[in-house]
């Protein structure tokens, strides 16, 4: 497996920059996954929980978390998008629902306290940056969740990366293309050319991964499903109210069938901390 590097992660979100804020309010296709990560932090945060919420990035959600009444502790390794949530908290004013901004590494979070949260939100992916240390994170997450505590996490999905970007996919040599379906690893390893290093889930590996750190499994989603793949196709729907409403009933409902669970860009699951 390929090796975590801090760096190249910081490094990276660095240089992404303001793109984070931008990501999930672009294109109607985005929008469908900020419904869906929505849904399920509506569900299961509460008003006045303690959240941290690791690998905020700009803080497209932290500013829901806010205004679903949750205090939250930011934290990212990478320091522009810290500033950056700053930034957003200060303009949009829900810098009153954050408690501080830490610059922190998702694998080793010693300065926080044991059993210190309520819940833990890890969106965007951060599990799947971790590659080797990806059970030294989780655990990490888990230590610092009271008992009976929720995380709740979203991972780039293997199969559903492809749905979504076949023609990209399809330009990637065959004999590399192999190697990432066979690993799941998107890498210099795999292929020298790729800008993007992340670990691809698929579904069934993720729940092994989750179940064999001790959480009870409470709820899996795809992050979208059955308009992945329409792209351009989606902006005439979301111009139509009506439609776009039905469309997103539709999705979130197709997204947690068992045969969907991989065919969006992300996976999403929600856990409970079994261990004390």
């Amino acid at each position: 497996m390929y090796e975590y590097s801090p760096q190249w992660v910081a490094n990276f979100f660095d240089d992404y920059g303001e793109k984070e804020w931008e990501r999930l309010v672009k294109t109607p296709t985005e929008e469908v996954k900020l419904f869906i990560h929505t849904h399920y932090l509506k569900e299961y945060i509460r008003s006045g929980d303690y959240i941290l919420e690791i690998g905020a990035g700009a803080g497209r959600f932290t500013q829901i978390l806010v205004n679903l009444g949750a205090r939250v502790l930011v934290a990212d390794i990478s320091e522009n998008q810290l500033s950056l949530n700053k930034k957003y908290a200060r303009e949009l004013g829900f810098q009153q629902g954050i408690e501080n901004w830490l610059q922190l590494d998702m694998c080793d979070m010693k300065q926080l306290d044991d059993k210190k949260f309520d819940a833990v939100v890890c969106y965007g992916g951060p599990l799947s940056y971790v590659f080797d240390r990806r059970d030294i994170a989780l655990q990490e997450i888990l230590r610092v969740i009271k008992s009976k505590g929720k995380a709740l996490f979203s991972v780039m999905s293997l199969w559903g990366s492809i749905h979504q970007f076949l023609d990209g996919t399809l330009n990637v040599p065959v004999e590399d293309n192999k190697k990432i379906i066979k690993t799941g690893d998107l890498s210099p390893e795999n292929f020298q050319n790729a800008n993007h290093h992340s670990h691809l889930f698929r579904t069934q590996e993720l729940v092994n991964f989750l179940e064999r750190n001790q959480t009870k499994i409470v709820a899996t989603s795809a992050s979208n499903c059955l308009s992945a793949a329409w792209g351009a196709r989606l902006v005439e729907i979301r111009q139509d109210s009506t439609k776009w409403q039905e469309l997103l009933k539709m999705e979130l409902e197709a997204s947690r069938e068992q045969g969907c669970l991989d065919m969006g860009t992300h996976i999403i699951a929600v856990v409970e901390k079994l261990v004390n």
